[in-house]
């Protein structure tokens, strides 16, 4: 059910084609809630049609012109009532976590490389989000909007730096294991 609070959220931010939700998603809500454009079209079709949106009127019409869509108090109120409801945590899959535990049983052939894989990418994504606090959220830059944003920044940054620690120990203990069958 949170696509559509995603959405929801994106329009209060600022009334969006399908096309700049798209974009808005790669860019920003994308980092902890993907959708596709295809998903997002579909989200934007339903939200209207429960009257929690609208498309605004176009200036000019034209044929295959892009729809802007803005939130009716519906959707405010929509989006209130579940940003406020209690919400369980929900269970973690990894599908790596897994291939990691399979391999105490099957053995490790390939998995130290995509282990690297995973931390060059989880090292990536660090390195992203850095910039993006470097370049949105200076010191000093501190309204409740701001600060709420930065926050789920924080998580992002704080669990791209847990996974390329962790991968950084799973490492250490593949080359421990590799000297370890050696000598054995």
């Amino acid at each position: 059910m949170s696509l559509p609070h995603a959405i929801l959220t994106a329009l209060l931010e600022k009334p969006s084609s399908g096309l700049e939700l798209t974009r808005r998603f790669d860019r920003s809500i994308g980092y902890f809630w993907s959708a596709t454009h295809q998903q997002i079209y579909r989200e934007l079709a339903k939200l209207e049609g429960e009257g929690l949106i609208r498309a605004l009127p176009s200036e000019q019409p034209a044929r295959g012109q892009k729809k802007a869509y803005e939130v009716l108090p519906a959707g405010r109120e929509e989006l209130a009532r579940w940003t406020a409801a209690s919400q369980d945590p929900k269970p973690h899959r990894d599908a790596l976590l897994l291939r990691l535990r399979a391999a105490a049983v099957v053995g490790t052939e390939g998995l130290e490389d995509d282990l690297r894989r995973h931390r060059d990418l989880h090292a990536r994504q660090l390195e992203t989000y850095r910039e993006i606090e470097r370049r949105d959220f200076p010191p000093g830059k501190g309204g409740t909007e701001d600060r709420l944003r930065h926050l789920v920044l924080r998580a992002g940054i704080d669990l791209e730096t847990f996974w390329t620690q962790w991968l950084d120990h799973a490492l250490a203990e593949f080359a421990a294991l590799d000297v370890r069958g050696r000598e054995g």
